[in-house]
């Protein structure tokens, strides 16, 4: 339906219009009867619908309607699928619709820095690349719907501790590089009906009144169309923040947003511009909500639950599968062993907390699948607890040992990981590491299927055949692992993150989570597997890794052109291969590296993947597109970004350290940097400038002849020293060197041509 915004604006109060700018309750938003201003509901997400039914508690954390639980976006970003995560936004927009829910707040696209942050199975991962393209998919999937979205915590959010006074305090590229472009694709590729600004400070000034963060880059450069809401609670002032362009401050404040944002009007720290700009983008998107409202909307749970299932089964990560002990046969003699068999980790605490529709119980999934005779159970360890039970111990040693294969649930209780507060370490409980390195010591067969929503260190990992990384994965989750152990189902997912040998490995360990309210990110760019590559450290797995049933080769890879303008595009094709016996999909990854720059880059950056599902002895071309974005990094002088010209490769390959194919492009740049010389500039910084050196090289050869550098140059032995050291000497030391026959006012006038040559090129 056409509407007149501005009309409507025109016939508000003031107070109606400060009013509309914070919520009526907890969850909805306030409307203008008298205009036909609805008020609209929004509600939790991201990884299923936590609406609060009617007179429950306030926050809605433990009564809420069942809802479709499915893999938190830790596992969903590990099926490196956009279709498929297009689909569960589409399954969640409809269940929004069917409950009468406007707005679901989700994805989270904060990066993954340290694997201790609390909300980690909440994020989809340490690349900004690879999480930007999942929230776009899970945006575009509900928003299809006619449902909004809530692309979250903007921005720099990477810790529960402190985490709504915290100043997070990080350099421009890396701001830019790292945690904005996150944010960056899902804005642009996407427009999230809204943007929910985090609790934290960003280099000083709170992200709710960061003008920078909210309006400069947010609305002015990306283009945001849609509003900027706060976390629950995260406005520091009001008017400040509505300045700086948050438009909705959530929950209600019983009055005191408005009275905030009115005395800011009369005493002109606010204007009604600011004030009606604000009013007509929460206009837009409350009306978009109106008018693409589905009366009387159901779904299909059971049809959700089976999407849920198939999902699952693809976010899962099979880590290790020596002598391929998996698949089991069906019938063979299982000990299915730990608490979490019986009662699994599907979901995060906090928040994101789902009443799930129905959820599978695993050890009654495996035994629906491979015969109710075949499975014993033991319980193992106790969730609550990181003691040893010696008699649970000893139950689970016994049917390991009676049976042809042990598997261990294990994983994270809700009491480590969540919301509101970080980890203190990697490890699982101690009873449970104690458990599987005493059933693997009689089991040989021994198989651990982990639930954690962030990575864990395993010491046990020689001593056992296979791992399955399970992740957090929703309400079929004991199906999917069930589908995975028996074959019906072939892993196909690939981590999202590195899992590190120890934790000081991690390049934040030195400075997360900060002193006090400020938390340093002195690791700059070099986040995940940027830094493991630099540092040439080991990990327990790394980035991309994961492995399937069958095996895959990598062939003929093709780059379109071997040189390029940075305003032109490059296609790279590569060919896959299904080599094994089963069907299967594999993640192809394509890297690109920077073969020599002026500035520090990381070895290689992940720019492209394509999930491909290959039959036995199939194969198929994938293709990839690279533009300017897939070269360039931040320049902060600039303001923009830069590809320097020169040489790039790129690599594909299976994981970020299995790298199988490589190619190269030359990029040719089509900004020329401007630089301004002064005596302080160095004579190689001059030299390797072409119109600089056309200028200084002659006077060099003068200064050469009259110094006695250019004999003392002719002894090899010191050759190589006199011309290190002539790079680096400053321009100015030609005056103290030069014999006298250079001049003050010599090198002041070469100065001013060539910098006059440089203004005008």
């Amino acid at each position: 339906m056409s509407r007149d915004i501005n009309n409507i604006i025109a016939q508000m109060t003031v107070e109606e219009k400060a009013g509309l700018c914070s919520g009526l309750d907890f969850w909805h938003l306030k409307g203008v009867e008298r205009l036909g201003i609805p008020s609209i509901m929004v509600t939790d997400g991201p990884h299923g619908l936590r609406k609060q039914k009617m007179g429950a508690d306030h926050l809605g954390l433990f009564d809420s309607v069942p809802a479709t639980c499915f893999p938190s976006a830790a596992g969903l970003a590990s099926s490196w699928d956009t279709d498929l995560i297009g689909q569960v936004g589409v399954a969640l927009g409809e269940e929004c619709q069917a409950e009468d829910v406007a707005v679901l707040l989700g994805p989270g696209a904060n990066i993954k820095r340290s694997p201790l942050c609390g909300r980690n199975f909440e994020y989809f991962s340490e690349d900004p690349y690879l999480s930007s393209e999942m929230a776009a998919s899970h945006i575009a999937g509900v928003q299809s719907q006619g449902i909004g979205t809530s692309l979250k915590h903007f921005a720099v959010n990477n810790q529960e501790h402190r985490r709504m006074s915290i100043d997070a305090i990080v350099d421009e590229r890396t701001l830019r590089e790292i945690y904005l472009s996150s944010f960056e694709g899902a804005v642009k590729k996407a427009q999230p009906w809204t943007v929910m600004c985090s609790y934290n400070q960003v280099n000083g000034a709170f992200a709710s009144e960061n003008v920078k963060l909210l309006t400069d880059i947010l609305k002015d450069e990306w283009g945001h169309e849609g509003f900027v809401v706060s976390d629950w609670g995260a406005v520091n002032e009001r008017d400040a923040a509505l300045a700086a362009g948050l438009e909705l401050e959530m929950p209600a404040s019983n009055g005191l947003g408005e009275k905030k944002v009115l005395d800011a009007l009369k005493s002109g720290r606010l204007t009604i511009e600011a004030l009606d700009r604000a009013v007509a983008r929460l206009l837009r998107i409350i009306f978009m909500a109106v008018d693409q409202k589905k009366e009387n909307a159901t779904y299909d749970q059971d049809a959700h639950h089976a999407l849920a299932r198939k999902v699952a089964g693809e976010c899962m990560v099979l880590l290790k599968n020596d002598g391929q002990v998996l698949p089991i046969a069906k019938g063979s003699r299982i000990a299915v062993i730990g608490a979490f068999a019986e009662a699994p980790r599907y979901q995060g605490g906090g928040s994101s907390h789902i009443v799930p529709t129905q959820l599978d119980n695993p050890v009654e999934e495996l035994r629906k699948l491979g015969g109710a005779d075949s499975i014993t159970y033991a319980k193992g360890f106790a969730i609550e607890t990181d003691a040893s039970d010696d008699a649970l111990t000893a139950a689970a040693v016994e049917a390991a040992r009676n049976a042809e294969f042990a598997v261990i649930y294990a994983g994270l209780p809700d009491r480590i990981e969540s919301e509101a507060y970080d980890r203190s370490h990697l490890s699982l409980p101690a009873n449970q590491n104690e458990l599987i390195a005493a059933v693997a010591a009689v089991q040989p067969n021994t198989i651990v299927v982990l639930m954690n929503g962030s990575a864990v260190v395993m010491p046990w990992i020689g001593q056992v055949k296979a791992v399955l990384e399970g992740y957090l994965g929703g309400q079929a989750t004991g199906g999917a692992i069930a589908d995975l152990l028996y074959g019906d189902a072939n892993p196909s997912g690939k981590l999202a993150e590195t899992f590190p040998l120890k934790l000081s490995d991690n390049p934040s360990f030195l400075n997360f989570p900060g002193e006090g309210d400020r938390v340093e990110y002195r690791e700059g760019i070099f986040v995940g597997y940027r830094y493991y590559d630099k540092k040439e450290l080991a990990t327990l797995f790394p980035f991309g890794h994961g492995l399937s049933y069958t095996t895959f080769e990598y062939s003929n890879l093709t780059v379109s052109a071997p040189s390029i303008q940075d305003t032109d595009t490059v296609e790279v094709q590569a060919t896959v291969t299904n080599t094994g016996s089963r069907a299967g999909k594999e993640i192809v990854q394509l890297y690109v590296q920077d073969v020599e720059s002026t500035v520090i880059r990381p070895l290689k950056e992940l720019k492209g993947f394509a999930k491909v599902e290959l039959a036995p002895g199939e194969s198929k071309t994938v293709t990839f597109v690279l533009d300017k974005r897939s070269f360039a990094y931040y320049n902060v002088d600039l303001k923009d970004w830069h590809v320097e010209t020169g040489l790039f490769k790129v690599l594909v390959g299976k994981s970020s350290t299995e790298i199988i194919l490589e190619g190269e492009v030359q990029v040719e740049s089509t900004v020329r940097i401007r630089s301004t010389y002064t005596l302080n500039s160095t004579l190689g910084d001059l030299l390797r400038d072409p119109d600089s050196a056309a200028v200084i090289g002659p006077i060099l050869q003068q200064f050469q002849q009259s110094s006695g550098f250019s004999s003392l140059g002719e002894d090899d032995s010191h050759a190589d020293m006199m011309l290190a050291m002539m790079q680096y000497m400053p321009l100015r030391s030609l005056l103290a060197f030069g014999g006298g026959a250079l001049t003050d006012e010599m090198l002041r006038g070469m100065l001013d041509q060539i910098n006059r040559a440089e203004q005008l090129a």
